[in-house]
């Protein structure tokens, strides 16, 4: 049996909590995830554990190679390093996927724009869906949620270990627009007259739809870029959607578009 960590102030859980955190710098990097079905995500997607935290009371898993670093902590030293308030008994320190924009963009790329989303659970679920509905990436732009924050990767349920997430700025949208990606702005219903229903849209080709803040919507800076503006209509009554539904419902109608074949009309 482990010898079972009762310290606080190990090195090792120290990490872990300033993993779970957010704290970058202190965790060196790592991403700090809990629960056994992110585990289970995380291996089936490939990504390196780097150390297993169990609860004393929680039995050793059959399910994770032996070559990972495995520590058992006192039930009190492992609440007080993991986020949620009744944890699960395991947790474990990662190498967060890497992802560039490539250099040209395929004719059929679908891209999901987050233009300042502050809620964790609206960014989990929208990389979720993305994966769900085919897209090729998320992008989100400065002052939108880590996708490694806690709350988003529950709502991922690990999807975020496989869907590109990449931070960009108004710069790179243009060169995506030199490339041929049309950018369709979601808005509200009552919007004016030039706001296309999404089913009008064209987004068989390659496309990018921003989604934005859950309170303000997409700042004029977005919508200056986009090539258009779409909405769902909504004839109950309700004036607009909630960010991570509307994301969901465009990706959907995008996945419908393009078909079993996924071909780009001309």
């Amino acid at each position: 049996m482990n010898e079972i960590i009762t310290s606080r102030a190990n090195a090792r859980v120290k990490q872990l909590r300033a993993a779970f955190a957010g704290q970058a710098r202190l965790s060196g990097g790592l991403v700090a995830i809990e629960g056994e079905n992110l585990l289970r995500e995380a291996l089936r997607s490939g990504l390196p554990l780097k150390t297993i935290f169990l609860s004393e009371r929680v039995a050793q898993p059959t399910w994770i190679p032996q070559s990972v670093e495995r520590m058992t902590l006192s039930d009190e030293v492992f609440a007080s390093a993991v986020a949620t308030q009744h944890p699960q008994g395991i947790a474990a320190l990662l190498v967060p996927p890497r992802w560039e924009m490539a250099a040209e963009t395929p004719a059929n790329s679908l891209l999901l724009v987050a233009a300042g989303l502050q809620d964790p659970g609206n960014l989990g679920t929208l990389i979720r869906s993305a994966e769900a509905f085919g897209a090729t990436a998320v992008l989100t732009t400065p002052g939108t949620v880590s996708e490694w924050n806690q709350k988003a990767l529950r709502a991922s349920a690990g999807s975020v270990f496989r869907v590109p997430v990449i931070q960009i700025a108004a710069e790179e949208i243009i060169a995506l627009k030199m490339q041929g990606v049309r950018f369709y702005a979601a808005v509200a219903p009552d919007s004016g007259s030039q706001v296309l229903p999404a089913v009008d849209a064209d987004m068989a080709c390659a496309c990018a739809l921003m989604i934005g803040n859950e309170g303000a919507g997409l700042g004029e800076e977005w919508l200056a870029l986009a090539d258009a503006r779409i909405t769902i209509p909504t004839p109950g009554g309700v004036e607009s959607l909630n960010a991570a539904v509307a994301g969901s419902l465009l990706l959907y109608e995008a996945s419908r578009q393009r078909g079993d074949s996924s071909l780009c009309s001309e």
